[in-house]
């Protein structure tokens, strides 16, 4: 692939994450708020962005929602994103949990905003480094 190409891929996934963080945002702000959608969409926007960074790296991954993995293979390239990534990995947790019929409970609005957060400052320094803009 041509750098153009992957940046192009890149720029792909960020844009994914960037729909994922917005659709978390439209969640919690539905009446009444749906939580165990909008943490679904936040794991989801954090890992297409680690996902386009370790794309801009040629880095391959398999198919995963383990933000922790992701975050290690991010590290190589990036180390000073350690603290934020290491924030950001009990996220993963929302790509399962809540997801199906039967779930005793949803999560806490007030833990979903804090995710959503964290998940846009993961998208926002991925941009920063993809070259894109910030959500």
């Amino acid at each position: 692939m041509s750098h153009d190409e992957v940046t192009e891929e890149a720029d792909a996934w960020l844009s994914r994450g960037r729909n994922d963080l917005r659709a978390a945002r439209v969640l919690l702000a539905a009446d009444p708020p749906l939580p165990g959608d909008a943490a679904f969409h936040c794991q989801q926007a954090a890992e297409k962005a680690l996902k386009a960074l370790l794309t801009l790296h040629r880095h391959p991954f398999p198919k995963t929602h383990d933000l922790g993995m992701l975050a290690a293979a991010c590290l190589e390239y990036e180390p000073g994103l350690h603290d934020l990534l290491r924030t950001a990995a009990p996220l993963t947790e929302y790509a399962w949990r809540f997801r199906s019929p039967g779930d005793l409970f949803a999560p806490p609005v007030d833990e979903v905003i804090d995710a959503t957060g964290i998940a846009a400052e993961v998208v926002a320094k991925v941009a920063s480094r993809v070259g894109g803009a910030t959500p």
